[in-house]
C-alpha cells in the first residue's frame, strides 16, 4: 500500500520552463481538484464534505492502480510512456491534475495584483527554481534582454496596465519564440513531454525506494538467504 501511495504523492518537477514562461494566462484551479462553485458551509459538515471527497478520489485512483500494470524500469520507454498513461488515466478518472497545470495555479496566484512587468518576470523565475524547473532554452534571459529594451525605450519601468507598452513587450517575446521555434500551439506537445519526463523521474524514484526497502529487508536474519529479485518483475499491483 505504500508503494502504491506513493504513485500518487510523488511528482518530480523538471524540464518545464518553457510551459511555465509561456503562461500569461493561468487557469484557476486548485492543486488537486477541479474548482467548483463556492458553498457556504459550516466547519463539521465542511470536513465531512473535504473527507469525502478526498476519500472518493483515493478510492478511484487505487482502483485504477490495481487493475494497470506498472514495470518499474525508467531506462526503458514503453514502460515509461505506459507508466505516463495510466497516470493520467489517475488523474482524469479521479479528478486531479497535471503538474503543468499546477504551475498554471502557482502562476496564478503568486503574481496576482503584481503591477510592473519586472517583478512579474522575477517571480517566474523563482517559481520556476522552487518547483526545480530548468530553463534549458535560456529564454529567461532572452525575455528579461527584450524587457531592458522596451523600458529603455519608453524610458520607464513597464507596468502591466500598460497596454501599449505590453503589447511591445509581447511582439519582442513572439520574435523570442521564433528564435526557440517554441509556438503556443505546440504547447499541448511541451505538456506532454513534460509529464513523460516526470513519469521517469517518478520510476527512478520507485526504483531507488524499493531497492532501499530490499536492501533493508536483506539485512534482517530471516531474510539474509533470499536472492536479490529484479525491480523490473515487481509487479505494485500485488502491494495494493
Amino acid at each position: 500500500m505504500a508503494l502504491a501511495s506513493r504513485l500518487l504523492s510523488k511528482s518530480k518537477k523538471l524540464c518545464g520552463g518553457q510551459i511555465l514562461l509561456q503562461r500569461e494566462h493561468a487557469i484557476p484551479v486548485r492543486f488537486f481538484a477541479k474548482e467548483a462553485a463556492p458553498t457556504v458551509l459550516k466547519g463539521d459538515e465542511m470536513l465531512k464534505n473535504i473527507f469525502l471527497e478526498v476519500k472518493k478520489k483515493f478510492e478511484t485512483a487505487m482502483g485504477i492502480l490495481r487493475k494497470e500494470k506498472i514495470t518499474i524500469d525508467p531506462d526503458n520507454a514503453a514502460a515509461v510512456e505506459q507508466y505516463a498513461k495510466v497516470m493520467k488515466t489517475v488523474r482524469e478518472k479521479a479528478d486531479l491534475f497535471s503538474e503543468s497545470q499546477r504551475i498554471q495555479y502557482t502562476i496564478q496566484t503568486r503574481t496576482q495584483g503584481i503591477p510592473d512587468a519586472r517583478t512579474y518576470l522575477l517571480t517566474l523565475k523563482e517559481i520556476r527554481v522552487r518547483r526545480g524547473l530548468t530553463d534549458e532554452l535560456g529564454a529567461e534571459a532572452m525575455m528579461m534582454d527584450a524587457l531592458e529594451k522596451i523600458e529603455k525605450e519608453i524610458k520607464k519601468p513597464l507596468m502591466r496596465n500598460d497596454k501599449k507598452g505590453m503589447a511591445l513587450l509581447m511582439s519582442e517575446f513572439d520574435k523570442i519564440n521564433t528564435k526557440l521555434g517554441i509556438r503556443r500551439e505546440d504547447l499541448p506537445k511541451y505538456e506532454e513531454q513534460l509529464e513523460l519526463k516526470i513519469a521517469k523521474a517518478q520510476l527512478e524514484e520507485l526504483k531507488k525506494d524499493a531497492l532501499e526497502a530490499m536492501e533493508t529487508q536483506k539485512k534482517r536474519e530471516e531474510f539474509k538467504d533470499e536472492e536479490k529479485v529484479d525491480v523490473k518483475s515487481l509487479d505494485i499491483r500485488n502491494f495494493i
